[in-house]
C-alpha cells in the first residue's frame, strides 16, 4: 500500500523515538456550555498562549516525538486562531479537535485538513442531553453538526461519556451510529479527586454521574467486544476493552500510567503536566531541555505506580505504549484510519 507523505513522516519519527507519544493540548479555558460532569464552564479564563506561542510549542512536541495531538478545551473552536492552529498542526501531527456541536458548523473551513472531529453527544434522548450540557438545544445542535459534517466529508465521529445517567443506553446510542457510518470513541466519568493541586480542574464529582451499576457496566464491555467483530465504527480497541472489563469486574488494573511517558498534558497557558489531573512540572517551552532529564524519568517512574483515576484517555494511551502500542492500534483501527491512505484527496472539504 502507499503512505500519503503525512504518513511517512509520522512513521519516521516513530521509527526513530524509542517510545511514541501523544499529547493533549487543551487550547482555551473559555467555553459556551455548562455541562454538569465538568467544572471547565465554572472557572473561565480569558487567559491564553498567542498563536505564534501555540505554534511554537507544536514545534517543540514534534522535535520530542509527538505523532498525535487532540485539541480540547474549554472549547478549542471558540478560538479566532483556531484555523491557523489546526493547519499548521495538521501538517506534523494526526490531529483531532473536540466540540461540544455548538460550534463545528460555524468554522467548518477551519476543520478541512484535520483527521478527526470529535462531537461530544451523550445519548439520543433530547431531554436528557440537554441536561447534561446544561444549555437547551444542545442535543439538535450535536445532531445536525454530524450530519452536516458528515456531508461534507469531515471525519465526523461522536465522543460519549459513559456514566450512570447513560449506562443502559449506551450500546442502543453506538448501535444507532453505527448504521450511519458515524464512528464513536468513549470517555467513562471520572473526577479529579483525590488529587489538590490539579493543573486544570476539569473532572467535577458528581454522585449522579458515578457508576454504581458494575455489572451493567460489564456488560457494556462485553457488548463493545461483540459490536466490534462486525463494525469498523467502534473506536476503542480490543485491548483496551478488554483492561476495562477487568478493572469493572475485578478492580484489578493491568497496565501501569504512562504520564510523562506516552502522553502528556498541555494547558491554555502552556504548562506541562503528565495528565491534567496533575501539578504543572514545566513549561512547554523549557520542555526540550527536560524531556531526557533523571528529574522527568524520576517523575514517569512515581506516575507508573497512580492508580488514582480512571479517565479513559489516559488508560488508552497507557494499555497501548511504546511503539508495539501504536501498532497495536494501526492494526486494530486499520479499516478507520484515513489519515493512513495514500489517496489525501478523499480528506480534503468541498472548500479545498
Amino acid at each position: 500500500m502507499k503512505f500519503s507523505s503525512k504518513t511517512l513522516g509520522i512513521i519516521k519519527r516513530s521509527l526513530k523515538s524509542p517510545k511514541t507519544y501523544h499529547a493533549q493540548w487543551m487550547l482555551t479555558r473559555k467555553c459556551n456550555y455548562r455541562c454538569r460532569g465538568c467544572n471547565v464552564w465554572n472557572d473561565q479564563s480569558l487567559n491564553e498562549l498567542s498563536t505564534e506561542q501555540v505554534k511554537s510549542g507544536l514545534d517543540i512536541l514534534e522535535k520530542i516525538g509527538v505523532l498525535e495531538i487532540v485539541f480540547s478545551g474549554g472549547n478549542p473552536l471558540l478560538r479566532e486562531d483556531i484555523k491557523e492552529l489546526l493547519d499548521y498542526a495538521s501538517e506534523r501531527f494526526i490531529t483531532t479537535i473536540y466540540d461540544n456541536g455548538s460550534t463545528a458548523v460555524k468554522k467548518i473551513e477551519a476543520l478541512q485538513n484535520v483527521d478527526f472531529i470529535a462531537i461530544s453527544l451523550d445519548t439520543l434522548d433530547k431531554e436528557k442531553n440537554d441536561y447534561l450540557k446544561g444549555i437547551s438545544g444542545a442535543w439538535k445542535n450535536a445532531m445536525d453538526s454530524i450530519e452536516i459534517l458528515k456531508k461534507e466529508g469531515i471525519n465526523i465521529g461522536v465522543s460519549p461519556t459513559i456514566s450512570q445517567i447513560n449506562l443502559y443506553d449506551i450500546v442502543d446510542f453506538t448501535k444507532y451510529f453505527i448504521e450511519r457510518e458515524v464512528p464513536v470513541w468513549y470517555c467513562l466519568y471520572w473526577y479529579d479527586y483525590p488529587f489538590k493541586n490539579g493543573m486544570f480542574s476539569i473532572g467535577k464529582e458528581s454522585n449522579e454521574y458515578r457508576i454504581k451499576d458494575r455489572k451493567a457496566l460489564v456488560k457494556v464491555f462485553d457488548d463493545l467486544l461483540e459490536l466490534k467483530k462486525t463494525s469498523e465504527y467502534v473506536y476503542i480497541t480490543n485491548k483496551t476493552l478488554e483492561a476495562l472489563r477487568e478493572l469493572a469486574l475485578t478492580g484489578e488494573r493491568k497496565w501501569e500510567c504512562k504520564a510523562l511517558n506516552s502522553f502528556l498534558i498541555v494547558d491554555h497557558l502552556g504548562r506541562v503536566a503528565g495528565c491534567h489531573s496533575r501539578e504543572s512540572v514545566a513549561s512547554i517551552f523549557d520542555l526540550p531541555k527536560l524531556w531526557k532529564t533523571p528529574e522527568f524519568d524520576r517523575l514517569r517512574d512515581e506516575y507508573s505506580h497512580c492508580t488514582k483515576c480512571s479517565y479513559l484517555c489516559y488508560i488508552f494511551y497507557s494499555v497501548h505504549s511504546g511503539l508495539s502500542g501504536t501498532i497495536d492500534i494501526i492494526r486494530d483501527q486499520w479499516k478507520n484510519a484515513k489519515v493512513f491512505l495514500a489517496d489525501e484527496s478523499k480528506n480534503k472539504s468541498a472548500f479545498s
